[in-house]
């Protein structure tokens, strides 16, 4: 399943960038997220690793984040893995204005087992999930104007 979700941010493109790549504000804007967990390799660089847990509804997932593209501050791309899904994301970022950012992603998912039968049932609710994430960051980097 492959799906893009973007919005437009009232900042610029210097300050979207370093709010998004400093992982100390992931909590701030990523709902569900507890924790944070560096593993291996320089945080942010091509092959860093890092182990981030959620909590959604009842429901506790940990998910692996491996980095493989910064070229920011256009693109930070990673691949984040978890029982039966692995999601592809390419964070990109264009400067509109001296004071507005676009910011879009593309997702691309591939399912295992159990996993494959929940994306056939529910594929919206991925790119919506997205799209709550894009929506928050954006919120949360304007308030910090």
């Amino acid at each position: 399943m492959k799906y893009t979700n973007e919005n437009i941010i009232n900042l610029p493109l210097e300050k979207v960038v370093t709010l998004f790549d400093n992982a100390e504000n992931l909590p701030k804007w990523m709902e569900g997220l507890q924790s944070y967990e560096h593993l291996s390799g320089t945080p942010g660089q091509p092959g860093a690793k890092a182990r981030l847990k959620f909590k959604m509804g009842g429901r506790e997932m940990d998910m692996i984040e491996t980095i493989t593209a910064n070229h920011l501050p256009h693109e930070l791309s990673g691949t984040y893995e978890m029982n039966g899904v692995v999601n592809f994301i390419s964070n990109k970022f264009e400067r509109i204005s001296e004071n507005q950012t676009r910011y879009y992603t593309e997702n691309e998912f591939k399912f295992q087992g159990f996993m494959k039968f929940i994306a056939f049932l529910m594929p919206g609710a991925f790119k919506k999930q997205s799209q709550k994430y894009l929506d928050a960051f954006k919120a949360f980097a304007e308030s910090q104007a």
